[in-house]
Order: structure tokens, then C-alpha cells, then sequence
């Protein structure tokens, strides 16, 4: 069934061994000299050693004042290959073919990368949305300068050993800004008109064909459709695409989206999988070069589909590449039940890049880790009990086990999964459950019992003469002091979730959080007329940028009203009186519904037993930490 993303393909006298592609993604493990890192270089080796055929590293940046980021790879000057060098070679070595994405932030960039006395440059004199800074038009003598960096950092990676560039022309950064007329108001040569909003990229792939020959391959990646006022459109692309065909690109990465549209570059769990494949089906068929898809794909089934389609000639899957380096290695053995599927939730990858510190997974604690050298056996087996079967003792049990430890399992409920389990109930969430099913099989594979039902105590722990015992019991909702809660239709958004009460035909939910955000729209999409309530002045203010915007859509779609900076004051039968603007308003609600937070769950108390607490029995956290404490306590074991 995976025939057609497992063939090989000759790109530029290049034989790729198959059509799985990770794609760039800034990690920011680099030094802030651009020079590589043995954590860069592992990271792309795990990829390569998992079997993905074609690799695109991260931007490396043609400038220092054009990067977008601190901790970005370099090849703006010389001194800068030697380090990277062993990358290729790494990667080389397991049979991947190797590009390297070479970029110029353009207006996409801030004086925290580029330094306080540093202007951005852009096409035209317009910033960025998400930056207050005006950047500096370029002078057509600064625009020559910029198309020779490209060509020598060019060749600089063509020193280092890689097959060929991507020259990014994607995403709103300089080379996309100068093609779009969204960001690009010029009057000269290199504005106005489509031949001469080409001119800047067009020249940077004739600099880079005449200074690096003809059997070096030159990708270009870009946004078929900016989803922004003003921007380019497919039929804009398949013009551009065209013009760069017959200007010598080898290949075409079809992406989506600007920083302002950033949900369409990296999308949310609530975007449908392989969503922008029809765009690259229709480049597909105006050039005759080879085309990337992308756009949440994270699962090989979807990937061949794409290919035995003629959609696309590669897939690009880059966050599912994060959660799982061995995809392909195991879809290719038919280990279909081992592959770590990617959620979407971005809150690890996206979500802390943009703080501008080094990505982690939230489902994958490994991620960043690879030079580490591994998952290694202990020194001495131990016999491990895991309290607790959410993502944290799954995880803590998973690490132990695969170190050579004996590990039980007791869990209290029925069914493994903890809070996570009930994440997966609200709208567009359900993947979550595979990452379950993945925990609970490696498990099983791992040949570790998980005791349901089991209520666990100090005595029980005791009699089993355990070594260690890792306490991950979570944590439970509380309950704040509001005078009315104790009514009998009042209840915890967790339940709700786990549908152990119901909810009347008019709710309101008490807390704007995660939680409670997404259980308004669970309920929104059942029919239910919700007010959700929140006293801060924002709802799910801690979500990544992307779902955040997917979720408030979902609540202003489903007349969800939202009062944000209120007060509840009291609960009645039948209604909630609270405090906004300085006016106390009564709404009706069949249901009250509290998503009011949760505390730590930690009752356990051993004599003589080394215990270890993790996830939210530690602190009530996010599921990242969850994974990371379960992980980290494994390994100390």
C-alpha cells in the first residue's frame, strides 16, 4: 500500500532512495555564530538513520542581519564550513540525500536577533504585523549585494558536501516579499510587475547555477497562496513558478502563508490533513520538475496517497519527522502500530521556537537529545512500580523498561490515558488518542503489565518490594470559594469531557482557559448555548498562536458568548450573576460548568522506598512536562 512514496527518484543525477522529505524547520540548535552544534548535526542524523529520503535543514541564514532567529545555521562566511561539513557526511552515510534551505529573514526579524542598532531591510518601507519596527527599503545596490550572498553561501554548502539548496522564497521573508505585492510597492526594476517582482529571486538562481554548475541542485520554496490581503494567490504562483522553471530551479516546494497568516504555514490540529495538496498538484502540472507537498501530513498512507496521486513527487513531513525520526523505517517494515503520529498542537515546536529558545516535542521527550547518545541500559535492573497511567507514568514506564528495568503499572481508572484522555475529546482533538494507543502498545511491546482498576497504597507498594516507585497521580479540579457551587448542576469541565454527567440545553463555563475554552466549543458543537467566563482579559491566552486563532473562531462560530475581565459572584438555580464593567448581570444556565483549574495529586507516603514524582503530581503543568519529567526520572533510574 506504500509502493508509490517508497520508489526512488533521480533528482539531478541524485537517486533519492524514497519520497519522504523532512522539510526546514528552525530548531535553533546552532551557536549564535551560525557554526554547527553535534546537538544540529545528531538531530539530522537520528532523521536520516530513520529512513527519510530526502532531508532540507533548517535556514541557513546568507547574513547575520538575516536571520530570524538567534541560534539559526550560517554559512555567511567561510570560517563557517568547516563545522558543518560533518553533517552531510553524517547524513550521507545512512542514504538520504541531503539540500540546504539558505534564507534572508527580510522585515521577519527583530533587534533581539540582529542587535538594537540594526534596521530590518525589506522590498519597501512596510514592517512586519508582528513587529513594531519600520524596516529600511533596499537600494538596487544592496539587492546585488544580497543575490551574491545567496550564490556564495551557495557555494559554501556545496563545500560542506550537500546535493543542493533550497533557496527559500516562502513564508513572507525577503525573497517571498519582494515576489508579493503585499509587501513589495516598489517602483524600479525590481517592482510593479510580475517580471520584475521575479527579478530578485530570478537573479539568485542564475548567481547560484553560474557559480556552483550544473549538477547542483537548486529548490525553491514557495507560499502558493499568502492567505493575506493584498498577497499572491495560486494563479499568482503558477505564473512565478513558470518564470523560475525557465530561470533553472530543479525543484519546487509548495507551501502556504505569511507570519500574518501563520496558522496556514505551521497548521493547527484543527486544519484537515494534506490540505494544501490541490496546490501543488496544480504546480505539478504547469512545470516539469519535480514538487514537494506539505501541510499536515503525518502519516505514511496520506504520503503515498499524494504520490500515487500526482500530487506531488516528494512529501514534506516535518512535525511528524519531530514526534517520530523512524517513520519511515518502521511504516517500511510494516511496523504501521509503532509510529508516533504528530497532533498538531504546536506547542512545542512552534510555540517555544517563537520565544526564541530551542524546539522540543511535547509527545517526544527525545527530540534535541540525540546527541545524548540515547535511551542507554542501566547499570543494575530495578524493579519499578508507576503509579499513575497518564502521559507522564506511561512515559517514566516506557524509558524504564526500554533500559532493561522490571515495571509495573497500576492505574485506578479503567483506561490509560489521564488528562490527556480527555484532551482528546473537544473538536479536532481526537488524534490525541493515538498517541495513547502508541504509549499503552510500546508497553505491551515492551512486555509491561498495566494493572487497571487498581487503587494503589502505601501497603500495596510495600508487600511488592520495589526498588523505585514513581508516583505520576496527576491532578484533580479545583474549586474555587463561590458561594452556589455545592448546586446540583454544578459540575467539573472533566467530567463533562468524560461524559459521566450531562449538560442542559443553556451552560455557562466558569474559566476561559484550555480547558474551559475547549470544552465551550465541545459543548458548542453539541448544541448547547454557552457563556464562557473569564476574569482574565484574554481567553486561552496560553495556546499557541495558531490553534488559539482555530479555537476562537470555533467559539465565535458555535455563538459562543465570551466575557472576558468578569467576575462570577454568585451561583443561582438556573442562573450565574457576575460582575463586568462594573455591572452585575444574571445569566441563565441549566448547567454551570467549572474549568477552574487543578491541583496536584500527591498522597503517597513510603518508608525506605526512593520515590519519584512526576507530571502534574509534581506541578500542574503541560503535557510537555509531563512527557520531559517522565522521561528525565526514567533515565535517572
Amino acid at each position: 500500500m506504500l509502493d508509490s512514496v517508497f520508489s526512488a527518484f533521480t533528482l539531478k543525477g541524485k537517486e533519492v532512495k524514497n519520497r519522504f522529505t523532512v522539510p526546514a524547520m528552525v530548531t535553533n540548535y546552532c551557536n549564535e555564530d551560525g557554526t554547527a552544534t553535534e546537538r544540529f548535526i545528531a538531530y539530522h542524523e537520528a532523521r536520516a538513520r530513520g529512513g527519510w529520503g530526502l532531508i532540507i535543514t533548517e535556514d541557513y541564514a546568507v547574513d547575520p542581519l538575516g536571520r530570524g532567529f538567534k541560534n539559526v545555521a550560517g554559512l555567511w562566511n567561510d570560517e563557517q564550513i568547516a563545522g558543518h561539513k560533518e553533517l552531510p557526511k553524517r547524513v550521507k552515510a545512512h542514504g538520504a540525500t541531503i539540500l540546504a534551505q539558505i534564507y534572508h529573514a527580510g522585515r521577519q526579524t527583530n533587534a533581539g536577533v540582529i542587535g538594537p542598532d540594526a534596521l530590518p531591510v525589506a522590498p519597501s518601507a512596510i514592517g512586519c504585523p508582528f513587529s513594531t519596527a519600520i524596516p529600511r527599503e533596499l537600494l538596487i545596490p544592496e539587492i546585488e549585494q544580497i543575490v551574491s550572498q545567496f550564490a556564495d553561501t551557495a557555494y559554501r554548502a556545496k563545500e560542506c558536501g550537500f546535493d543542493g539548496v533550497e533557496i527559500h522564497g516562502g513564508h513572507g521573508y525577503l525573497v517571498a516579499g519582494f515576489m508579493s505585492p503585499y509587501a513589495n510597492k516598489r517602483v524600479d526594476a525590481y517592482g510593479g510587475n510580475v517580471m520584475n517582482r521575479t527579478r530578485f529571486p530570478r537573479e539568485i538562481v542564475k548567481a547560484i547555477r553560474e557559480k556552483c554548475g550544473n549538477d547542483f541542485v537548486i529548490g525553491f520554496r514557495i507560499s502558493a497562496d499568502e492567505f493575506i490581503e493584498g498577497g499572491r494567490t495560486i494563479e499568482d504562483t503558477l505564473v512565478i513558478v513558470s518564470l523560475l522553471e525557465e530561470a533553472g530551479i530543479d525543484l519546487v516546494h509548495v507551501s502556504a502563508g505569511t507570519y500574518v497568516s501563520a496558522d496556514r504555514i505551521v497548521p493547527p490540529y484543527q486544519v484537515p490533513h494534506g490540505w494544501i495538496t490541490d496546490f501543488a498538484a496544480a504546480v505539478r502540472r504547469r512545470v516539469d520538475i519535480p514538487v514537494i507537498t506539505v501541510g499536515r501530513i503525518n502519516e505514511p498512507f496520506v504520503a503515498n496517497n499524494a504520490v500515487k496521486d500526482g500530487k506531488a513527487d516528494f512529501v514534506a513531513m516535518g512535525r511528524a519527522s519531530l514526534i517520530d525520526p523512524e517513520l519511515p523505517n518502521k511504516a517500511a517494515a510494516d511496523r504501521y502500530g509503532e509510529i508516533r503520529n504528530c497532533i498538531a498542537c504546536n506547542h512545542g515546536c512552534i510555540g517555544i521556537l517563537f520565544s526564541d529558545n530551542p524546539i522540543k516535542c511535547v509527545l517526544n521527550p527525545e527530540l534535541g537529545e540525540e546527541h545524548k547518545g540515547g535511551v542507554l541500559a542501566a547499570d543494575t535492573a530495578k524493579k519499578v512500580a508507576i503509579v499513575g497511567a497518564g502521559p507522564a507514568g506511561l512515559e517514566a514506564a516506557i524509558y524504564a523498561a526500554r533500559r532493561g528495568h522490571q515495571v509495573t503499572v497500576f492505574e485506578k481508572t479503567a483506561k490509560a490515558g489521564g488528562q490527556l484522555y480527555l484532551a482528546a475529546i473537544p473538536p479536532g482533538k481526537g488524534e490525541i488518542s493515538a498517541f495513547i494507543n502508541w504509549q499503552v502498545g510500546e508497553l505491551e511491546r515492551l512486555g509491561v503489565t498495566i494493572q487497571y482498576n487498581s487503587e494503589v497504597t502505601a501497603d500495596t507498594l510495600k508487600a511488592g518490594d520495589y526498588d523505585e516507585v514513581v508516583v505520576a497521580t496527576g491532578a484533580k479540579p479545583a474549586t474555587l470559594p463561590i458561594p452556589g457551587v455545592d448546586f446540583p448542576h454544578v459540575v467539573q469541565a472533566t467530567n463533562v469531557l468524560a461524559g459521566t454527567v450531562g449538560v442542559g440545553a443553556s451552560a455557562v463555563v466558569i474559566g476561559g482557559g484550555q480547558v474551559g475554552s475547549e470544552t465551550a466549543a465541545h459543548l458548542g458543537v453539541h448544541l448547547r448555548a454557552v457563556t464562557l467566563v473569564e476574569m482574565g482579559p484574554a481567553i486561552a491566552p496560553t495556546e499557541p498562536l495558531a490553534p488559539r486563532w482555530h479555537l476562537l473562531k470555533e467559539l465565535a462560530g458555535r455563538d459562543v458568548v465570551m466575557m472576558t475581565n468578569t467576575t462570577v459572584k454568585e451561583i443561582k438555580e438556573g442562573a450565574v450573576v457576575v460582575e463586568t464593567a462594573g455591572e452585575l448581570k444574571e445569566i441563565p444556565a441549566d448547567t454551570v460548568v467549572l474549568a477552574t483549574g487543578s491541583t496536584s495529586v500527591n498522597d503517597l507516603a513510603l518508608d525506605g522506598v526512593a520515590v519519584r514524582v512526576v507530571g502534574d503530581a509534581q506541578e500542574v503543568s503541560h503535557v510537555l512536562n509531563a512527557t520531559a519529567t517522565g522521561y528525565a526520572v526514567a533515565l535517572d533510574i
